[in-house]
């Protein structure tokens, strides 16, 4: 039997080597990441991979794509459930860009740590909103979801497999082989002409939803390596004559802990696409829907710790509205370093992040203490920060807006659709699982371990 997680290593894989057969330029973004992170562990070693080891992060990768409807989501979420891969979070991106971004959210991965530390595969997959007139009129959303309902993405030998597979927990040798096969091939992009009267129809609402919406197929938007320093590989990418967007989403760098996720990308190539003209001839155009992202991951934070990342996000804003002559990183690397913790400890002491506990091999004395902060203060505990495996809808719409040829429309005269977590985990008739528990539950047992092997008050438990 190849096992899930195997099946999960060897999809990514694949699915990493047709990406840069597809687009070369993310060879070179791999390339890039993997010397800078050489780099950063010569000079920084065992604090280099306190988020994890130089194996995984080498080996780490998100992927992104793009559907049309709950039952391709829900496909989607079969073929991801062989791979042991969950849909956690919910993220809307109507609201979170400029620019018209209509999808909502979700992202697949392993839930359980040691499935993540074998191997952390994520792919971020967004779903168009027809129903929301504020992007489509009724004329347009009546023909975009009959064109939605007339193509099939997933064939049913893939889908078969991926049933199998999830419910066997793996695959014999040989189906697995296919599966991986047919996998890989449903996420290439498609030589088949596109509708280039249709798909700029759509494309005048938003790009993102041409993308989905204006084509028969879907495929990888971008894969994404993950790297230790995100603002030198920024400036290599650039020596090397790659153009990247304009900035990094998510928090700045900063002299404290990182917290939470960075992304950044090369712009969206010109890609050599065939066009079906009105008249039914095939010609030769170009599309921008790919590119290359980058992440530098961080501690993962409580529900406090996120209430107060956003009222930094608020206040960077604010700042901004009144001091033009400054950039948004001066600004928000003075906001970080008023609002937030500059050590982990401040961090785990005040509830913001999670952490990890365990037991260290030499103890101080016979008699350990009873509270948290003296366990760790006096070397009875080893804390060790939460990785963030998660997303962030700002960065995110931040990514798709800077890669995107057009601002598109939206009519906000119009009423919007309320879609949340608990109505697309209806639509797709799976659980969607809330990060915060997740983290949680990680910290709880670590503590709990502690709790019973020291014969401590079961209030420990608490530990924050």
């Amino acid at each position: 039997m190849i096992l899930q997680w195997q099946l999960r290593a060897a999809f990514a894989r694949r699915l990493s080597t047709m990406y840069g057969r597809e687009v070369p330029a993310y060879n070179t973004l791999v390339a890039v990441a993997e010397e800078v992170n050489r780099d950063v562990v010569d000079r920084d070693g065992a604090d280099a991979q306190r988020l994890g080891s130089i194996g995984r992060i080498t080996a780490e990768r998100h992927g992104a794509i793009r559907v049309g409807t709950p039952a391709e989501l829900s496909q989607v979420a079969r073929i991801f459930g062989a791979l042991g891969m969950r849909p956690v979070g919910f993220y809307d991106l109507r609201e979170a860009a400029r620019s018209a971004v209509p999808v909502i959210s979700t992202a697949f991965r392993p839930i359980d740590a040691d499935e993540l530390a074998l191997n952390p595969f994520r792919v971020f997959t967004s779903m168009l909103t027809p129903a929301d007139q504020r992007f489509f009129t009724p004329d347009l959303r009546a023909r975009l979801e009959t064109f939605l309902a007339g193509r099939e993405l997933f064939g049913p030998e893939l889908l078969a497999l991926a049933d199998r597979a999830e419910q066997e927990h793996g695959l014999p040798d040989a189906e697995a082989e296919r599966f991986l096969e047919l996998a890989v091939a449903a996420f290439e992009l498609s030589a088949e002409p596109v509708d280039r009267a249709w798909y700029a129809e759509l494309e005048a609402v938003s790009a993102v939803a041409a993308d989905i919406g204006g084509v028969r197929s879907t495929h990888i938007n971008h894969l994404t390596p993950r790297v230790l320093d995100i603002d030198d590989l920024y400036q290599r990418m650039t020596d090397r004559g790659i153009e990247m967007i304009d900035t990094i989403q998510g928090p700045p760098r900063w002299r404290g802990p990182d917290v939470l996720l960075r992304q950044t990308s090369f712009r969206a190539l010109a890609e050599p696409r065939a066009m079906r003209e009105p008249g039914g001839t095939v010609t030769t155009g170009a599309l921008r829907v790919r590119f290359g992202e980058v992440e530098a991951r961080g501690v993962a934070l409580t529900p406090a710790g996120r209430e107060r990342y956003d009222a930094l996000l608020t206040e960077i804003d604010v700042r901004l509205s009144g001091d033009s002559g400054r950039t948004r990183a001066e600004v928000a690397v003075d906001v970080w370093e008023e609002g937030l913790p500059g050590t982990e400890r401040g961090l785990r002491e005040q509830g913001l992040a999670y952490f990890t506990y365990t037991l260290n091999a030499n103890r101080p004395g016979a008699n350990p203490p009873e509270t948290p902060k003296a366990l760790v203060d006096e070397g009875w505990v080893t804390a060790t920060p939460i990785v963030y495996e998660d997303f962030l809808p700002r960065s995110a719409a931040g990514i798709f807006q800077s890669n995107l040829s057009s601002e598109g429309s939206r009519d906000t005269g119009q009423q919007g659709v309320d879609y949340d977590q608990a109505w697309l985990s209806g639509a797709i008739g799976r659980e969607i699982h809330n990060p915060f528990l997740l983290y949680a539950h990680e910290q709880a047992a670590s503590v709990g371990a502690i709790v019973a092997n020291l014969d401590l008050p079961t209030t420990l438990k608490d530990m924050p």
